[in-house]
């Protein structure tokens, strides 16, 4: 998850936010990870390899072992404790990309830790790394003030507007809605209702 005010995902983190009162437990990522991987079969988007960054307790891995046991799924995590605790991959995707794409990404709760700089790195290795279809979890500060549970969620992260992840990530990706965004390298087109304007659409933010 890289630098953030925090900066320590260690075992007083994990217990914190995913073990006393999480914010998303096993059941509801199972309920996500299903979503996702239906839209993807809806749109004929193979989701034959996934790279999960910033995995965390593992609950993606643990479902597509469960549930798609033949996708090739790789997980990377920044924190020394997460991959030694959960069996991920230590890396750092502000500095790392792997040597193949995946058809899917996750990424959940990992760009608010980072400085701004740092995005843009994470973005352009993101974009490296997606064939496909890649899924953001990023908590804004309209989502602090009016969405998050503030006594579940770590508030010691970058709050910032949606327009300046917007403006960000649709540089790389078309946002389909629902945290899932399609690369643009990819070959797949979209009604016009199934995605939301491009910037050149909107005009300058």
């Amino acid at each position: 998850m890289g630098e953030s005010p925090r900066a320590v995902f260690d075992a007083a983190y994990y217990r914190r936010f995913y073990r006393d009162r999480p914010v998303h437990g096993r059941a509801q990522i199972a309920k996500l990870a299903a979503g996702i991987v239906g839209l993807c079969g809806w749109w004929y988007v193979p989701v034959r390899s996934v790279l999960d960054v910033g995995a965390g307790p593992g609950f993606w891995r643990d479902w597509f072992a469960a549930n798609r046991p033949s996708v090739r799924y790789t997980s990377i995590d920044v924190s020394e404790y997460a991959c030694r605790r959960y069996g991920h991959r230590q890396a750092d995707i502000t500095q790392w990309h792997p040597a193949r794409p995946s058809d899917l990404v996750i990424c959940q709760g990992v760009l608010h830790y980072l400085d701004d700089d740092a995005v843009g790195r994470a973005l352009d290795n993101l974009a490296a790394a997606t064939r496909s279809v890649i899924y953001f979890e990023i908590p804004t500060a309209s989502d602090r003030d009016a969405v998050v549970d503030q006594d579940r969620t770590d508030l010691a992260v970058h709050w910032r507007d949606g327009d300046w992840y917007r403006q960000r990530v649709d540089a790389h990706f078309v946002e389909l809605g629902c945290g899932l965004w399609y690369s643009r390298s990819g070959p797949m087109s979209f009604y016009e209702l199934e995605r939301a304007p491009s910037r050149t659409d909107r005009g300058p933010l």
